[in-house]
């Protein structure tokens, strides 16, 4: 039997009310997954309470910047150093920032596909 889920689409601005008030419930922090998506970025934040999921969902574009919700659930500052470091997100005011050094990767954020270089691009005949 599969479990109901909610999936909530927000705006990255509404995202601390939010997690604010699932934190105020008593729900507790299950997961965050980062993906990327062509031009944007899809990040998940599931919240479980008694057995029910409940997730919030948003996109952003590479180039902007999300608020840490570690200022609300401690534990997500390592959910947020992995979005950093291997999909590129840029969030602000991480409880425990480790500024690139989470993962050792060859290259950075090796989950985003390289923007194409317009140089070497052939035309097909």
């Amino acid at each position: 039997m599969t479990e109901e889920q909610t999936t909530i689409t927000m705006e990255k601005d509404e995202l601390l009310g939010a997690v604010s008030d699932f934190h105020s419930q008593g729900y507790r922090l299950a997961q965050i997954c980062c993906t990327a998506l062509g031009d944007t970025i899809e990040i998940n934040y599931s919240f479980d309470k008694e057995y029910r999921f409940k997730n919030l969902r948003l996109s952003i574009r590479p180039d902007e910047e999300i608020q840490s919700i570690s200022i609300i659930y401690w534990s997500a500052f390592t959910y947020e150093n992995e979005m950093s470091e291997l999909f590129g997100v840029k969030i602000r005011n991480i409880v425990v920032d480790y500024k690139g050094h989470f993962y050792r990767t060859a290259v950075a954020t090796p989950f985003v596909a390289p923007e194409p270089d317009a140089g070497n691009a052939t035309e097909k005949e």
